[in-house]
């Protein structure tokens, strides 16, 4: 964890930052290409017997985007939380546009994360892997500017769901 300390209006004020992965790969076996080969082709088959061509276009769009983005190495990207907001990349998040976090931490099962819910219900939530970070230390920090949802005991279903079929 890199701890950098910066002067605002005579304030000595705390950034952590580390680099996270910008896609998350899971791992996929020879029997997992196999089975989405399948269920591609299977689906192909049914968008062109009820003449859903569209379909069957996306379906093969959808394929071809896994292949490609499959042999496209994961890019590391820096990732810090500052005293008035996230930094993502290029990206900036401020704390006003957010409305609470949490984090999960789950050893056993391999989940280690911080999600961060945004006020626009249009703005996705932001998923990031706290890596080798202190799950305490990350959420006493955030409590100095932000809620934190308390209710949230496990990952989102979307998250689950992309870990078991390894989207």
């Amino acid at each position: 964890m890199a701890f950098q300390e910066s002067s605002s209006h005579n304030e000595t004020l705390k950034e952590i930052s580390w680099e996270i992965d910008d896609i998350k790969k899971y791992p996929r076996d020879k029997k997992w290409y196999i089975i989405a080969t399948i269920i591609a082709v299977g689906l192909i088959v049914y968008a062109l017997i009820t003449k859903n061509y569209f379909f069957a276009l996306i379906i093969i769009l959808a394929s071809g985007l896994i292949i490609y983005f499959d042999n496209e190495p994961a890019k590391r990207i820096p990732f810090s939380i500052k005293y008035n907001g996230f930094q993502l990349a290029n990206t900036f998040f401020e704390f006003q546009t957010v409305r609470n976090f949490y984090i999960i931490y789950k050893p056993k099962e391999d989940v280690k994360k911080l999600f961060v819910e945004f006020k626009n219900p249009i703005k996705h939530r932001l998923s990031i892997d706290l890596e080798n970070q202190d799950p305490v230390e990350i959420r006493n920090y955030l409590l100095q500017y932000l809620d934190e949802d308390l209710e949230k005991e496990n990952e989102p279903i979307s998250e689950g769901l992309a870990k078991i079929f390894r989207l």
